[in-house]
């Protein structure tokens, strides 16, 4: 039996936004969404960049995102898109499908997980889950107690988009005048922004900020 479509948490027919950068993937995950639910659109991205440039002209209802994108690593592209559009519901969709990773991606943002490799039941499940203001995790799924890098996560949540974005390229190692170029912004204004992430992290150094990203698995940073 054909379990009914949710209803939209807005009216009319829901839109929904994919952003995977493997293409077969991202039609895969498009079909699949077609097949749940009447979406009204179903747009898609290859990279964070244009995920957010979609939503900036844009709102969408669902968000279905893979965590591994080229620009940019862990979870801060999880806490940019929440910062970015703080309505939507957010399902990420992963084939890194640890518990620990699970429960890290729900404190970045994330409303539900659903195993990459899942079946068209699950994402099914899991709509129907988020619709109804439910979070959504695979049945196999633990909390895991005393994960240090939660508490991480929760002052990482905290940061703008544009310091999490900030915060990104500090950890890839970049200089305040390199992230201003980057950034088409004035260097004093990236040193204002760096002085307030280090407030909202409570850390006293750029080293202590990369460090606390670590081990939140919100950047990949080499030894």
């Amino acid at each position: 039996m054909t379990e009914p479509t949710p209803p939209s948490p807005q009216t009319g027919a829901p839109t929904a936004l994919v952003i995977d950068d493997h293409p077969l993937f991202c039609d895969a995950l498009t079909l699949t969404l077609t097949s749940i639910a009447d979406f009204a659109r179903i747009d898609s991205a290859g990279t964070l960049g244009a995920g957010l440039d979609r939503l900036a002209k844009s709102a969408v209802d669902l968000i279905v995102l893979d965590l591994h994108l080229p620009d940019v690593d862990g979870l801060d592209g999880l806490v940019r898109l929440r910062n970015a559009a703080p309505k939507a519901h957010i399902l990420v969709v992963s084939s890194m499908a640890e518990n620990r990773m699970i429960c890290r991606a729900l404190k970045a943002g994330a409303d539900g997980f659903v195993p990459k490799h899942s079946q068209s039941a699950v994402f099914r499940r899991a709509y129907a889950a988020l619709v109804a203001g439910e979070r959504f995790v695979p049945e196999s799924y633990i909390d895991p107690e005393g994960d240090a890098g939660t508490d991480a996560i929760d002052r990482l949540a905290t940061l703008t988009n544009q310091q999490a974005r900030i915060l990104s390229l500090i950890c890839a190692g970049r200089l305040n005048k390199q992230i201003a170029f980057e950034l088409a912004i004035a260097e004093t204004t990236v040193k204002a922004h760096v002085t307030a992430i280090m407030r909202k992290l409570g850390v006293q150094s750029r080293t202590q900020a990369v460090l606390l990203a670590k081990e939140a698995s919100f950047a990949r940073v080499l030894p």
